[in-house]
């Protein structure tokens, strides 16, 4: 979905992954080249930056420091068609139950607009038309699963110009 102004979005960074694909997320993954790090997507896209106020912001801390850390474990790959290849995770409960606490305060902010009814927890390699670069990225990704990890915090990423990069303008700490 794309907004007609700079977007938002909320994500658990995972730094735990760049190893594995940094390099492929460089060349195929149209986040990354905005500046987006390896994630999986809490909620995308939310509020538009210029109404992120105080209020906004103590209540999505408010939100997150009621939810205690959880550990995480990337342990196979999947595809969204022929489009994207991505990293899954073993238990996407936990993920998915930070979406629904974000939607729940925030209702007027679907994941991705609403345009996919039960979205899928993940971390994408890459998103191109490239078939064969995504399945070569694929094969390489593969052998150095798992990626294990603890959830501590949820980032919130803003542009400044609509189609700009994405920085880390806020993180809210898990309980």
């Amino acid at each position: 979905m794309t907004s007609p102004g700079p977007e938002s979005g909320l994500l658990v960074e995972i730094p735990q992954a760049e190893p594995a694909v940094g390099r492929f997320r460089e060349r195929l993954d149209s986040g990354a080249r905005l500046g987006v790090p390896a994630h999986i997507t809490v909620l995308y896209p939310f509020i538009p930056p210029a109404e992120l106020d105080a209020g906004v912001l103590g209540q999505l801390e408010r939100l997150f420091a009621a939810v205690p850390r959880f550990a995480f474990r990337l342990d196979r790959t999947s595809w969204f068609g022929q489009g994207v290849v991505w990293l899954a995770p073993s238990d996407p409960g936990p993920f998915r139950f930070l979406t629904q606490r974000v939607v729940e305060a925030f209702p007027a902010y679907p994941p991705y607009g609403g345009d996919f009814e039960d979205p899928t927890p993940h971390l994408t390699v890459g998103d191109s038309p490239a078939v064969d670069d995504l399945r070569a990225a694929e094969e390489s990704v593969r052998p150095l699963l798992p990626i294990i990890g603890e959830v501590t915090a949820v980032s919130l990423i803003t542009q400044e110009i609509p189609g700009g990069q994405f920085s880390r303008a806020a993180a809210f700490p898990l309980a």
